[in-house]
């Protein structure tokens, strides 16, 4: 039976795997799943144009078997000047191909320094995308990457402007640059518990590396995590074997 990223008893072991072709994928998907990998994140804006194909896409999701697959199509890397109405349209094709939970960037259609549209028209567009990715039988993951300290009242405003644009899942990053704004953003996540109607994911960088060690025991739904570090994985995803050492020691 394959795995969900809903209704789990314990936060998930989603294992980033990014790369520039689908061996690489592959290869880290093999390395990952001994070590405790509980679902896979595929990054596609870090994949060559060359291997950006429905055949490819249908081989990769399929290669994580029982694992759910949850994939982001951002503006940077391969994707580096694409408007944003085709990477929306790449979205749909990830859903045609079985993708199982696709991450729509809070500010699609409406470029915005914290990745939140504000703009009426952009978000009835992000509306319409999420239907159209619901129809396919795909869930939506909403992300707005703010990478600096925010209160806990701009969190929540973010948060419910993902719930109420149709997202499955919030996914939110901030930041911290002293030992008060982390332990702001450890009380964040009991709020969210509190005021969201469907699961988050709230992240930060800087001084609060903590939160990505021990936010899914708090609250959130899932671990962002690496198995290794390459050139493309991202710095601040702890490491699988790491993280579910800490996860299971919580226990």
């Amino acid at each position: 039976m394959k795995g969900s990223f809903f209704e789990n008893n314990k936060a998930l072991l989603t294992v980033m795997v990014q790369a520039d072709n689908p061996d690489r994928i592959k290869e880290l998907i093999d390395k990952s799943v001994p070590e405790g990998a509980e679902a896979f994140g595929m990054q596609f804006e870090q994949m060559k144009g060359e291997f950006r194909t429905k055949e490819v896409y249908k081989d990769l999701f399929s290669y994580a078997k029982d694992k759910p697959v949850y994939v982001t199509n951002y503006r940077g890397g391969h994707n580096e000047g694409k408007a944003d109405d085709t990477l929306a349209e790449e979205l749909l094709e990830f859903a045609d191909c079985g993708a199982d939970l696709c991450d729509v960037m809070g500010d699609y259609f409406d470029r915005q320094p914290d990745e939140v549209a504000v703009d009426k028209t952009a978000i009835e567009k992000q509306k319409e995308l999420i239907r159209k990715i619901h129809d396919k039988g795909t869930k939506v993951l909403m992300s707005s990457h703010v990478l600096k300290y925010i209160p806990a009242e701009r969190v929540l405003e973010i948060a419910l402007e993902h719930q109420s644009r149709g997202a499955d899942i919030c996914k939110i990053v901030t930041g911290a640059d002293t030992m008060e704004q982390q332990l702001e953003n450890l009380k964040i996540i009991n709020m969210l518990k509190e005021n969201l109607k469907i699961p988050f994911l709230f992240l930060c960088g800087g001084e609060c590396g903590i939160l990505r060690r021990i936010g899914g025991e708090l609250g959130c739904c899932m671990y962002l995590c690496v198995h290794e570090y390459d050139k493309l994985a991202t710095p601040v995803q702890p490491i699988l074997k790491k993280i579910k050492m800490i996860r299971d020691n919580m226990e």
